[in-house]
């Protein structure tokens, strides 16, 4: 583990990093403004087509930090691809108040647990929308780049039942860190828990029997924020509860790039992992061509190939898939379609004080919660004036 110096180091070299969240473009998104008790003291945002029918799919989408929900929109053109294919999208959107760079606070067991803290929070959004919008509880689809992909990871892993699938972009596998040392660590490839461990978090994150939701993960090979070794551990995270071997079932170059793909015992592609060459931290997009979509911006990185389109493509919303073909007529996309998910009745978690940081670190930081770390890195970041 890194040493408490150089972690403070990192931290305090960090502070007064500008915030990103593309404004001047137009925002397409709308307030959620009632979707019950908020114990993460998240914001909620959503895009709905005009003519969104009942039944519609559901993709919840969260940004990475110092990205606002618009911004992220704007960058990876969810909400047009949204009023394409007919679904609807919701945006969870940190807030300020809980911490200052706007990143989802992916390595807080309160924040990662079920029925807890940011998590419950995101699950009563998804709530009000499907109720609000008669949306199709079999197809739920989640997905985040970075921060936001960590805790994807992490909703995917604490609500498996709730969801038909994930995407996760320059993430990190969940319960993989708890602490500000460990998250730096671990987002820099070093330690970790074994291959084994992971698994074992992720089967004991909820009490789910059932099938699991299918994954998407997505990394560049040059991302020097989160390192390449992260989307391995995810990929190892899941291949258990899948029930697959450890080396993909076939492999194939997709607009450049390499697709690997893991199938259950009936045929169905159930993880995929995209590996993109030479690309740094953020999200892949193709904004050129009759197909382009987005638009490039920091950690919103025009590579060639929309991840957007694609993960769409995987989880079978599209009319077309991303080469232009017709998809084949599906009644769900859920492993487990016609099987109806459970009422969703959550109960009240009380949130303890938090203890906030003035800055964050990376686009992938979190607050420098003193939760299991100790009074001796307590003390270290006050005195470096990063925790109040």
């Amino acid at each position: 583990m890194r040493n408490i110096s150089d972690t403070i180091a990192r931290l305090s070299a960090m502070r007064g990093r500008t915030a990103f969240s593309q404004q001047g473009h137009a925002d397409s998104l709308s307030d959620l403004a009632e979707f019950g008790s908020n114990p993460g003291a998240l914001r909620a945002r959503f895009y709905a087509p005009e003519d969104l029918p009942r039944g519609a799919a559901l993709v919840v989408v969260l940004h990475g930090c110092t990205q606002t929900a618009a911004g992220y929109d704007h960058g990876a053109g969810w909400s047009r691809l949204a009023a394409e294919e007919g679904f609807a999208v919701l945006f969870p959107e940190q807030q300020r108040a809980n911490n200052a760079n706007l990143c989802f606070n992916w390595f807080v067991p309160e924040d990662v647990t079920r029925d807890r803290g940011e998590a419950l929070s995101i699950r009563r959004m998804i709530e009000a929308m499907v109720t609000k919008h008669g949306l199709d509880r079999e197809r739920i689809f989640i997905t985040g780049l970075s921060a936001g992909g960590a805790m994807a990871a992490a909703m995917l892993a604490t609500y498996p039942d709730v969801f038909a699938g994930g995407a996760i972009i320059a993430g990190l596998a969940y319960g993989s860190a708890s602490t500000i040392p460990e998250a730096f660590d671990r987002m820099r490839g070093h330690g970790g828990p074994t291959p084994a461990e992971l698994q074992r978090r992720l089967a004991q994150a909820s009490p789910h029997q059932g099938s699991w939701p299918r994954i998407s993960i997505w990394q560049g090979t040059a991302d020097h924020t989160v390192a390449p070794s992260n989307a391995d551990s995810l990929v190892a995270q899941w291949q258990s509860v899948h029930r697959v071997g450890t080396g993909p079932d076939r492999a194939e170059t997709v607009d450049r790039q390499t697709r690997q793909v893991w199938c259950d015992a009936d045929g169905n592609e159930v993880i995929e992992k995209y590996t993109i060459a030479g690309m740094g931290h953020g999200t892949p997009l193709k904004t050129g061509g009759e197909d382009g979509l987005g638009n490039a911006a920091p950690f919103m990185l025009d590579v060639g190939i929309s991840s957007t389109r694609r993960m769409v493509a995987f989880w079978k919303l599209a009319r077309r898939d991303a080469r232009g073909e017709a998809q084949p007529a599906t009644g769900s996309a859920h492993p487990a379609a016609g099987t109806a998910l459970r009422t969703y009745i959550a109960p009240e978690k009380s949130r303890p004080a938090r203890v906030e940081p003035a800055e964050q670190p990376r686009p992938d930081g979190s607050r420098a919660s003193p939760t299991a770390i100790g009074k001796v890195i307590e003390d270290a970041l006050r005195a470096a004036g990063l925790m109040r």
